[in-house]
This record gives structure tokens, sequence and C-alpha cells, in this order.
């Protein structure tokens, strides 16, 4: 068993726990305990503690939701329909460990750790758009990822505390929030057509120097 194994297996058994205990020794301890190992065992694979199994348990999370893409026909989807079936997936792996995500939500939360919850997000939603197809690498890269950050989060939240049947009200929330997330590139280029039509100042100032000169 490799390295990232042998952490995969130790973060699964420690989640449960963490329902109760949060990201806590005790969490990690039971943990361990039913793998038959002990806390040494925790700090030699996760040596950074609590922020290190956090930041984990969002790559275990988004791996397991690249790997369920890999089986689906990407090709016959719309981008929109890609983007919303990836943040669909990774909540579905999510799904037996919802309590640990809330407790997960609530330690990134905390100050000394807003760092970290945002490099985790924006590692989520940048494989989100790769996984999509997305190749853009100019303005937009960052716009989208701003934007599909803040349908990742508020969706997440909105899971949390659904009950409706399969998660039905969740997906329809999510839905609605990729349609708003597809109208800014359409947005944005209504506007620049726009803009194409006024007057350009730098063009002007050009003009007037030339004349001065």
């Amino acid at each position: 068993m490799d390295r990232l194994d042998a952490r995969d297996r130790l973060l699964t058994a420690v989640l449960p726990h963490v329902t109760f205990d949060g990201w806590t020794d005790a969490a990690f301890r039971a943990g361990a305990a039913d793998l038959g190992a002990d806390i040494r065992e925790v700090r030699r694979l996760f040596p950074g503690g609590a922020r290190e199994a956090v930041a984990h348990f969002s790559d275990w999370a988004d791996r397991r939701m690249l790997a369920a893409l890999a089986h689906r026909d990407l090709a016959a989807l719309r981008l929109r329909e890609r983007v919303a079936l990836a943040v669909r997936l990774r909540l579905e792996a999510l799904a037996p460990y919802r309590e640990a995500v809330r407790r997960s939500l609530s330690f990134l939360a905390l100050p000394p750790n807003a760092a970290l919850g945002a490099k985790c997000l924006y590692r989520t939603v940048d494989a989100i758009w790769r996984a999509a197809g997305d190749r853009s690498v100019d303005f937009s890269f960052y716009t989208k990822r701003a934007l599909l950050a803040a349908v990742v989060s508020t969706t997440t939240l909105y899971w949390l505390d659904d009950n409706s049947e399969g998660r039905a009200e969740s997906w329809a929330f999510l839905d609605r929030r990729i349609a708003d997330v597809m109208r800014i590139p359409a947005l944005r280029q209504r506007l620049g057509r726009i803009t194409e039509r006024l007057p350009d100042p730098f063009r002007v100032l050009r003009a007037t120097r030339a004349r001065a000169r």
C-alpha cells in the first residue's frame, strides 16, 4: 500500500468519528484504533495534524469526483451539464460523511484556517473546469473559477440541510446556480459589442499627441 492509499484508508476510518468529535485527537485516535493502529500512525501520515487531514479530505473528494466523471460520456453533454454533473458527483461522494463535511466547513471558517479553505476551494473549482473541458487562459479563467467557487460553496451549504428524497432539491438548486454562471459570458460578450462602438480614449489621446508634434 502506497502512502496515498494509506492516507485515504486512515482518513475514511477517522471521518465517522469526526462527526461526533470534530477534527480532534479523539477522532484520530478512534479512527486509528479501528484500523488496529495508534496515534503514531496518524502522526506519520498526517504530520500537519487536523489542517493536513482536512485538506486531504477535500483532495480525496476531488479525486472521487474525477474518477466518477471518467466513467461518463462528457462529450455528449453541454458545458453547463458537465459542470453541474461534476459538482453533484463530488457531493454524492461526500454523502456518507455529510456531518464530517459540516465539521470541516466549521474548521475552515476559523480565521487561522481561512487561507487553507480558500486553497481547497480553488483546487476543487479548477479541477471541475478542467474536467469539463475549459481551456481558457484569459481573464475569464479567473472569472469562471470565482463564480463556480460561489456555486460550490452555496450548493454545499444547501445540500447539508437538504432532506428531500434523493437530494432532489439540492440538484435543482445547483442547476439554477449553474444557469446563473453560464449567463455571465453572454453578458460580457454583449457588453463587449457595445463598448466597441464607444470612443477609444486612448486612440483620441494618441491622435492629440501626434498633432502636438
